[in-house]
């Protein structure tokens, strides 16, 4: 538990003092955003605002973790460590195609199947060092069954074979990645509506991984409750790498509301993705993600019915510009006024996914 309050309290120092650091530098280093002309008009005001702050969020996250167990004796994990790797390796992508715009001054960056295959090549790796290094309880970090709250036994792709099972849970890893990481992405359009919903998501794996913790498998239950223990490895260090994540993000968000002095860029964005879907398939509760995701998934599906309705009706649209914010923004509503209501939709996602988690425990 200390090592919990000691990182999340150095990860949300880090971004909150440093921050302005950072983005004198990136003044200096020109690292502007470029802002699409198709856009709403209010956010041609933002162009040249310094972008790519992930990488603050992503230092903070990093050295608070490493901080909180070296000032606390904790030690380190691998199911953590993965958590790490997913997000800054993913954050190295979206890295690239922050710096491809700035470098270009386009609002385009990597191409759509550059970006993707990036996305492939780190959840790959994730995926197989998930199943991989089990510890003496013969635990790996992940699991190839499907999870919704906890790992579904018939849902397990062990049943076509060891080589089948790492080919398909790699493909399903992938799926949530990269669904995730865009879709996160996506919602990145206004100041602060991406880094407040990731800190709701976020947050909701400290609650779940600590609740893990305390009715561990591992832990030696209480007999009278040892039925519905979780088979979850490394629980409260998984609490511990959500809390310095979601620390870091409030750090950041003081400098990120409107009007933004910095933006987290797909560096961030994608990074962020890829930290909330490592938490969801390693705290084996990979359904869930629907709900404790759920404003995401709303952002990025009004994209994707925007654009079949345009195909299929010969140009006309349902939205008067995706994602589904925008079309807020130009209804009229104020870019502050979409951002807090969009909180307020993910608060309670969240809200309803942390409450079903809890209700299948207290129901069985």
């Amino acid at each position: 538990m200390i090592a919990l309050l000691l990182a999340g309290a150095f990860s949300l120092g880090f971004t909150l003092f440093m921050t302005p650091l950072f983005i004198r530098l990136f003044n200096r280093l020109e690292w502007g955003q470029f802002i699409r002309d198709d856009g709403p008009q209010s956010h041609h005001t933002k162009r040249g605002t310094p972008t790519m702050g992930g990488i603050v969020v992503i230092l903070g996250a990093v050295l608070g973790y490493f901080v909180g167990h070296l000032l606390s004796g904790e030690r380190v994990t691998l199911s953590a460590l993965l958590v790490l790797f997913l997000m800054v390796g993913l954050g190295l992508v979206g890295f690239l195609d922050d710096f491809t715009k700035t470098r270009k001054q386009r609002s385009l960056g990597l191409g759509g199947w550059a970006k993707i295959a990036g996305q492939v090549v780190v959840a790959s790796i994730f995926a197989v060092l998930a199943l991989s290094f089990p510890n003496a309880d013969g635990q790996t970090p992940a699991s190839t069954m499907i999870s919704a709250v906890r790992d579904i036994e018939w849902l397990d792709f062990a049943i076509f074979g060891s080589v089948a099972a790492v080919i398909l849970f790699a493909i399903w890893v992938n799926l949530i990645v990269v669904s995730t990481s865009n879709a996160v992405n996506v919602a990145d359009g206004l100041d602060g509506l991406a880094t407040g919903a990731s800190i709701l998501s976020i947050a909701a794996y400290i609650f779940i991984a600590f609740w893990q913790f305390n009715q561990s498998c591992f832990n030696g239950p209480d007999p009278s409750v040892a039925a519905r223990c979780y088979e979850v490895r490394d629980s409260l260090d998984l609490a511990i790498v959500a809390a310095s994540i979601a620390a870091s993000l409030i750090g950041f968000l003081w400098w990120n509301t409107s009007p933004a002095h910095i933006f987290m860029g797909d560096t961030g964005s994608l990074a962020l993705g890829g930290a909330i879907a490592a938490l969801a398939i390693l705290t084996r509760t990979e359904l869930l993600l629907i709900l404790i995701g759920g404003l995401f998934l709303i952002v990025t599906g009004s994209v994707i019915v925007q654009r079949v309705y345009f195909k299929l009706t010969g140009g006309k649209r349902i939205f008067l510009m995706s994602p589904l914010h925008h079309h807020f923004e130009l209804k009229g509503w104020a870019e502050v006024t979409v951002v807090v209501r969009f909180w307020l939709i993910g608060g309670l996602f969240v809200a309803v996914g942390v409450g079903l988690f809890y209700l299948e425990w207290v129901s069985q």
